[in-house]
C-alpha cells in the first residue's frame, strides 16, 4: 500500500511541474541576470583597428575620443579585452613597399606599448599569455593584446616573424585586401586572378615560424586555397579573427560551410564580426542607399572625398587612417540627421549578428565560435556601435537562452583556449 502511495505522489508531482511550466523572467530580471553575467565573464573582441594620432601625449584612449574604442567607452560597456591590430595596407612587392609596411608596422606597435606603458599604465595593461589576460583582468585594470593584420610588413625576412612575436603580436594574418608576398587574398574572388594559388613558398615558411613562435595563424583575409594549405601545414589551431557565416551572408570574407569543417577539425575558433556587410547584405544595402546619400552631403561639406568601402585597400596606412577619422566625424552629423527621418528601413543590428553566432554553433560547436567587432576599420552595428555598447551583445545572448558558461566560451573562453594550445605546440617544437 506504501509503494503505491509513492508512486502515486511520485506521478502527482511529474504532472503538476508539466501543468507549471517555469515561469519566464520579466524583461527587468532579463537585463538584471545579463549585468551580473557580462559583469563576471571576461569579454574579448579581437578585432580593434587602431590610428597612432590616437596615442600621443595629448590626444590619447585616456580621453573619451571620437573612436569606437577607448578607455572611457571600454569602461562603460564593459569591455574587458581589446586585441589592437597592427595594419598595413597592401602596396607593391618591392623592397621600397616592404620597408614602408615595416615603418608602418612599427609605428603602431610603439604606439600601443605607449599607451600601456606611458600613458595610461595604471588603466591598462598588455597581454600575451591567457595567464596574463586573467591576472590583469583580477586587478581591475582593462587588457590590450596585439594582432597583425596582413604579413605584408614581414617583407622577404622571416627573421621578422619572431621580432613581431617579442613585441607582444599574437596573431597574424598573411594577406589583407590584396594578395601579398606571402599569401593569395579572398579579393582574389572577384577576377580570378591569383598570385600564388594560395599561399608561396614564403609563405609556407611563415606559417612554421609561426608555430614555432608560438603566434596564432589568422585566416580572416586569404583566399580560400591559401586557409586550405595554411590548415594543412599548421601544427597548432587556427583563428578567424573577424569572418562570420557565408551560408547567411555570401561575402568573400565569411566563411562556407567547407571551411568551417576545416576550421572545426583543426580545433580553431572563427570570431563572429559585428560587420554589417558581412552580417545581413540586404538590408545594409537598403539602409546604405538612405545613410551613404547624407553621408556623402556631410563630406562634401567637410571638403573630403567620398570612398567607396572597396577602395580602401587601394589606400596607404596613413590615407586609411585619415579617411576613417574623417569618416568618424561624418557619422556623427549623418547619424543626428538621420534620428530625425521616420522613413528609414532597419539597420544591421544585434540581432542579426547574434544569428550568424547561432548558426554557427550549430555548425561547428560552441567551443569554436567567438566575438569581434572590427572597430574603427568599418565594423559597428546597431545596438554595438562602439566599446561603450558591448552589454547589448550578452543581453542578446542571455535572450536567446545561452548560459553563463556559454557566455564566457563565447567572450574569450574558445580564443584564449587556441592561444594557450599554440604557444603548447611552440613549447614543443621549440624543444625539439
Amino acid at each position: 500500500m506504501k509503494k503505491i502511495a509513492c508512486i502515486l505522489l511520485l506521478l502527482t508531482t511529474i504532472i503538476s511541474s508539466c501543468e507549471s511550466p517555469k515561469k519566464e523572467l520579466t524583461e527587468e530580471q532579463l537585463i538584471a541576470k545579463a549585468k551580473d553575467i557580462h559583469e563576471r565573464v571576461i569579454t574579448l573582441d579581437t578585432h580593434c583597428d587602431i590610428n597612432v594620432a590616437n596615442f600621443t601625449d595629448s590626444i590619447n584612449y585616456t580621453q573619451d575620443l571620437d573612436s569606437q574604442v577607448n578607455l572611457p567607452k571600454m569602461k562603460a560597456g564593459g569591455l574587458d579585452v581589446a586585441w589592437f591590430i597592427v595594419y598595413t595596407g597592401q602596396d607593391s612587392l618591392t623592397e621600397s613597399g616592404f620597408a614602408h609596411a615595416y615603418s608602418n608596422a612599427i609605428s603602431k606597435f610603439e604606439a600601443i606599448h605607449k599607451l600601456v606603458e606611458e600613458i595610461a599604465p595604471q588603466e591598462i595593461e598588455l597581454a600575451t599569455t591567457s595567464e596574463d589576460v586573467r591576472r590583469i583582468n583580477a586587478s581591475g585594470k582593462k587588457i590590450a593584446m596585439i594582432g597583425i593584420e596582413n604579413g605584408y610588413p614581414i617583407g622577404n625576412d622571416i627573421s621578422n616573424v619572431q621580432k613581431f612575436y617579442d613585441m607582444g603580436a599574437r596573431y597574424m594574418s598573411l594577406a589583407h585586401n590584396g594578395h601579398s608576398q606571402l599569401s593569395d587574398s579572398n579579393t582574389g574572388e572577384a577576377d580570378n586572378i591569383w598570385l600564388h594559388n594560395g599561399l608561396s613558398d614564403l609563405g609556407k615558411q611563415v606559417i612554421v615560424e609561426m608555430n614555432r613562435v608560438g603566434m596564432m595563424i589568422d585566416i580572416s583575409h586569404p583566399s580560400k586555397e591559401a586557409i586550405k594549405q595554411m590548415i594543412a601545414l599548421t601544427k597548432a589551431p587556427i583563428i578567424a579573427s573577424h569572418s562570420s557565416a557565408r551560408a547567411l551572408c555570401n561575402h568573400s570574407r565569411n566563411l562556407d560551410d567547407e571551411q568551417l569543417q576545416w576550421l572545426k577539425k583543426n580545433g580553431g575558433v572563427v570570431q563572429t564580426v559585428a560587420f554589417k556587410t558581412y552580417l545581413n547584405t540586404e538590408k545594409d544595402e537598403a539602409r546604405s542607399k538612405y545613410e551613404t546619400e547624407i553621408g556623402k552631403q556631410v563630406m562634401d561639406s567637410m571638403g573630403v572625398t567620398w570612398r567607396e568601402w572597396e577602395e580602401m585597400g587601394t589606400l596607404s596606412s596613413e590615407e586609411k587612417d585619415a579617411y576613417f577619422n574623417n569618416f568618424i566625424k561624418m557619422s556623427k552629423v549623418r547619424d543626428a540627421k538621420l534620428k530625425n527621418r521616420t522613413d528609414l528601413p532597419p539597420a544591421v543590428n544585434v540581432s542579426d549578428f547574434v544569428d550568424h553566432i547561432d548558426y554557427l554553433v550549430e555548425k561547428i560547436g560552441i567551443e569554436h565560435v567567438g566575438i569581434s567587432s572590427d572597430f574603427d576599420g568599418g565594423g559597428g552595428i546597431e545596438g554595438w556601435s562602439d566599446a561603450s555598447e558591448t552589454f547589448n551583445v550578452t543581453l542578446e545572448l542571455v535572450r536567446r537562452g545561452y548560459t553563463e558558461d556559454q557566455i564566457a566560451m563565447l567572450w574569450s573562453g574558445n580564443l584564449l583556449r587556441v592561444l594557450d594550445e599554440v604557444q603548447a605546440v611552440a613549447k614543443t617544437m621549440q624543444a625539439n
